[in-house]
């Protein structure tokens, strides 16, 4: 049977992944919480031309989320961005991404940004397969999102797709 093209995101785990390996990485999560003075994200709402949206779920927190991640010391916004669309997604970016805004992220610090951008112009570099960070991941129809969408995903859309006057928090 050939791969689905979500990435058969509804039905698979994050196979192999010890609990050991779990731990670890959210230990290493906590860390930065901790050591980080600011801390600064990008996450990208990749929209196709049939409706959908492209979303993950980690095997760290649970939800559904738009790709993303943190930004490194040296790394420009845009080159983080980039960076996370190869590794969450398997995508690469065609034309320019779109800047949405930076949104104040208080449910995991007080010093915690999130850079939102919005992709239209992109390559699908293949399908996306459970590993070590992501547990699922696919494009699915706006009008029919996952269950298990977390908050913040689901008001980042609304006020992309809906025109819905944004928030400051993430």
């Amino acid at each position: 049977m050939p791969p689905d093209p979500h990435g058969d995101a509804r039905n698979k785990s994050a196979e192999g992944l010890s609990t050991l390996e779990r731990l670890k990485v959210r230990l290493l999560h906590v860390y930065f919480r901790i050591v980080r003075g600011l801390t600064l994200g990008v996450r990208i709402a990749v929209l196709n031309d049939r409706g959908e949206v492209f979303l993950v779920r980690h095997t760290y927190t649970p939800g559904w989320h738009l790709p993303g991640g943190g930004v490194e010391v040296g790394e420009t916004l845009e080159e983080a961005l980039a960076k996370e669309l190869r590794e969450e997604a398997l995508i690469s970016l065609t034309g320019p991404a779109q800047f949405q805004g930076i949104f104040f992220n208080r449910g995991v610090s007080r010093r915690d940004h999130i850079a939102l951008y919005i992709v239209r112009d992109f390559a699908v570099d293949g399908v996306k397969q459970p590993d070590r960070e992501i547990a699922q991941a696919g494009f699915f129809p706006l009008a029919a999102l996952p269950e298990g969408l977390t908050p913040a995903t689901r008001r980042r859309l609304d006020e992309i797709v809906q025109g819905k006057p944004p928030s400051a928090d993430w």
